[in-house]
């Protein structure tokens, strides 16, 4: 047993990936030469180990694609070798067929429990033993190529969703800063620029309700509304409203979206903000006080008709604007609705009011949300300099 086990570590160090490891675990030395040789027979590479302790260090060092694991074992039996290795990220995928002279239901209801994919009944026959692991391979690759097909799936749709943000260095003119945190890969809040002159840029962030892959894909909806509808030609109020009359009729019943819309003329200093029930927009003037600027607003696509109150102030040269999603000040105040954080927020004004604009939304995220925060939302920051 010890000399074939040396013959095929000596293999296994220069096997090709194309080649298939399986992995017998059994305390019976005659078990496992006879293993040994049917699956070498059958061309897979064989690993053998006498007991749960040395088997579960092979699995998790070799590319082990299916273990032969036997039940009655002296130190650990085959159910506390199964509980280990599924508990170990290296080894839990990997299928485990349990050896077993027995044929008690109990043992086979217990192993399913815990993980095992098969059973094979001592005295076991050669034909059998491959029958059943060609089976569970061929399991095991649909499941994988499965896997790896939903991934790339959710992996474009990432991708894809990343592209329709847009980045500072596409708007250099709209100086501002960025911050975008998804809770899945596919994220329900979303946020735009858009140049509608030189000097004249709208601000746009929105939170879709729900935080489910179909809501990821409403935002190349918001970003055709916004290029349609957000235009020197009509006032941030009327923008919404005419998006809000398409998103009625396209979102879901169980839908809707909270947005805020600010438009910074830089030549005339003139801010104009509509919000949709969305969190308001911080004013940090270069001098004096910071404020929240608060407007009256329906969140969008629920209610036939919507209002919403237009707030304009006068800014200057070096004000800041801060906009952000409720998944900021959510993932800092627990189990308390998100408003009670607004003025921890006004506090970190003047701090903020000191950082240059690049550092606000990541420092400003680490403040509110560190690392060991859970975060329960989708978390988006906008700053932007006047």
């Amino acid at each position: 047993c010890g000399r074939s086990t040396k013959m095929t570590t000596k293999r296994m160090q220069h096997h090709s990936p194309c080649k298939i490891n399986i992995l017998v675990i059994d305390d019976e030395p005659s078990n496992l030469v006879v293993l040994e040789e049917v699956l070498a027979i059958a061309g897979y590479v064989p690993l053998v180990a006498e007991n749960g302790r040395d088997g579960c260090q092979l699995a998790r060092e070799r590319g082990v694609d299916l273990i032969l694991l036997d039940i009655m074992m002296p130190e650990e039996d085959g159910f506390e070798v199964i509980q280990k290795l599924k508990k170990d990220p290296q080894t839990v995928s990997i299928p485990v067929i349990f050896l077993t002279g027995s044929n008690n239901v109990e043992h086979k209801l217990l192993g399913f429990r815990l993980g095992a994919v098969d059973y094979i009944v001592k005295p076991f026959q050669s034909e059998e033993v491959i029958a059943r692991i060609n089976l569970h391979l061929k399991l095991a690759r649909a499941t994988d190529l499965l896997i790896s097909c939903q991934t790339e799936k959710i992996r474009q749709i990432s991708e894809a969703q990343c592209q329709l943000l847009v980045s500072p260095s596409m708007v250099p003119a709209g100086k501002f800063s960025i911050l975008y945190r998804s809770l899945q890969e596919a994220g329900g809040d979303f946020y735009d620029v858009l140049e509608l002159s030189d000097h004249i840029h709208s601000y746009f962030i929105a939170d879709i309700s729900g935080h489910d892959i179909a809501t990821g894909f409403l935002t190349s909806a918001l970003k055709a509304l916004l290029t349609q509808n957000v235009s020197l030609i009509y006032s941030p109020a009327e923008s919404l409203k005419m998006m809000h009359n398409v998103l009625k009729g396209i979102l879901p019943p169980e839908k809707y979206l909270t947005a805020c819309l600010a438009t910074l003329n830089r030549e005339t200093n003139k801010l104009s903000v509509v919000s949709a029930g969305h969190p308001p927009l911080l004013h940090i003037p270069r001098e004096g006080e910071a404020t929240f600027i608060s407007c009256r607003g329906d969140a969008m696509g629920i209610l036939p008709d919507v209002f919403f109150e237009t707030q304009q102030l006068t800014v200057n040269p070096g004000d800041k604007l801060l906009l952000f999603s409720d998944g900021l000040l959510e993932a800092s105040s627990g189990k308390n609705p998100w408003p009670s954080q607004l003025p921890r927020l006004l506090a970190l004004a003047p701090d903020l009011n000191e950082m240059p604009l690049h550092k606000i939304p990541e420092n400003l995220k680490n403040i509110l949300a560190p690392k060991e925060t859970r975060i329960s939302d989708d978390i988006v920051i906008m700053a932007i300099e006047v």
